[in-house]
């Protein structure tokens, strides 16, 4: 039985964690499926949302499988190998919380670039509460978030965020009724598609870097950019007062003035 339903239309790609049985507890198994997923969304990216099945996003890592977990096994990074893959895939991503997102479900939405929330949603990580640690990118990317002093609330003392929490902290972007998340999923899709995607995918990568990028890095990837088919037709629409089409070539004759 699958453990994640993936369904794709138009340039989006939506990811369903489907264990209901454990509360959408992330397992190995789920994990490779999503590490398959990733590997389609590197070679044809697209954009991502993933959300979970049931009244809950995630409800944590598989405990089952985690007691049984060696040293070994955390020097290879199961959880967080994965959440690096997801946080680096080309296009944007969208974590779409139908409801509670605790421990490794959480880590999972930290790791996508937007998330939308339902007023159900709780967000946590109480695993110093199970003698381990939050590790598979909290301790950093929370703070990224929402900063040292309330990371050192969820992850030393298990403060757990409610939705109106989460969203004045800035660790979601939106809160919309039950009935109307997927409605709002679809609003942020549409803005994201009205990006180009060369565009956005080299915006991305400016972001993810820890200090910001390098001007350098600017330049070259504007460089790129410019010498674009899409910047070319995209800014000509603009200026003809009209819609770009896609997949335009500029004409010859005034290629060599870009």
């Amino acid at each position: 039985m699958t453990a994640v339903q993936v369904a794709s239309r138009g340039t989006v790609t939506v990811a369903t964690l489907s264990r209901p049985e454990t509360r959408n507890a992330i397992d190995v198994g789920m994990i490779d499926e999503l590490h398959d997923l990733c590997t389609e969304l590197e070679r044809r990216p697209r954009l991502l949302v993933v959300t979970g099945t049931g009244p809950v996003f995630a409800a944590g890592a598989d405990l089952r499988q985690m007691r049984e977990r060696t040293p070994e096994d955390a020097l290879r990074g199961i959880n967080s190998g994965l959440f690096e893959r997801l946080a680096a895939l080309p296009m944007p991503t969208v974590a779409a919380l139908n409801g509670p997102a605790f421990g490794a479900g959480a880590e999972l939405a930290y790791a996508c670039d937007f998330r939308l929330a339902t007023p159900t949603v709780r967000i946590g990580n109480p695993e110093v509460s199970l003698g381990v640690i939050p590790g598979a990118g909290a301790a950093w990317r929370l703070r990224q978030l929402v900063g040292l002093s309330l990371t050192r609330q969820m992850l030393l003392a298990g403060r757990i965020l409610d939705a109106d929490e989460s969203l004045a902290a800035g660790l979601v972007d939106e809160v919309v009724a039950d009935g109307d998340l997927e409605a709002a999923v679809g609003r942020w899709v549409d803005r994201l598609e009205q990006g180009a995607p060369l565009a956005l995918r080299l915006t991305k990568l400016a972001l993810a870097a820890p200090d910001g990028a390098h001007p350098r890095f600017d330049d070259v990837a504007q460089a790129v950019l410019f010498g674009s088919d899409e910047k070319w037709e995209r800014m000509t629409a603009v200026l003809e007062r009209r819609r770009p089409a896609a997949g335009a070539r500029p004409p010859a004759e005034d290629a060599a003035g870009r």
